[in-house]
């Protein structure tokens, strides 16, 4: 159901950008980077986090690790993970298919301006095995992300 919800999305919004799906689980990022043939670092992993009471969404390159510090001055508050329970309840897609597109709730997106060292990244599509190539540009214009550095560059 979510692989069909960012389908959908991407109909209404972006016709010219397409799912692509691939035979094996790109569940993780390094699986992610064979399966589709690109380096870790342009896999747009998409963190699930809370601030607070609110949900957010965090998109980063795939080889960078959360700067602590950075997300705190950001968000003014530690750093936490959505609980793996709660992830598809709240974005739609199951864990290793969270995407920023066709989410089930209305939720703050966040781009790591990590993504800006690539000029095509791949975030996942709402399934482990289906991801979307798109400009980091785009794909943050496309969410009404928002930039932010909270993560430690490669």
């Amino acid at each position: 159901m979510s692989l069909d919800s960012v389908k959908q999305f991407l109909a209404e919004h972006a016709p010219d950008l397409s799912i692509i799906e691939v035979e094996t689980s790109g569940a993780t990022v390094a699986m992610a980077a064979v399966a589709f043939g690109v380096t870790p670092g342009q896999i747009a992993k998409t963190l699930s986090m809370s601030v607070g009471e609110q949900v957010i969404l965090l998109v980063a390159r795939g080889d960078a690790r959360l700067d602590n510090r950075k997300y705190k001055d950001q968000f003014g508050a530690k750093a936490r993970f959505l609980a793996a329970s709660e992830v598809e309840k709240v974005t739609g897609h199951p864990i290793g298919g969270v995407g920023p597109f066709g989410l089930a709730s209305q939720l703050d997106v966040y781009c790591d301006v990590s993504l800006r060292s690539f000029s095509e990244v791949l975030p996942a599509a709402g399934a482990n095995n289906a991801g979307v190539r798109v400009v980091p540009e785009r794909m943050a214009q496309l969410v009404k992300a928002r930039w932010v550095d909270v993560m430690q560059h490669a």
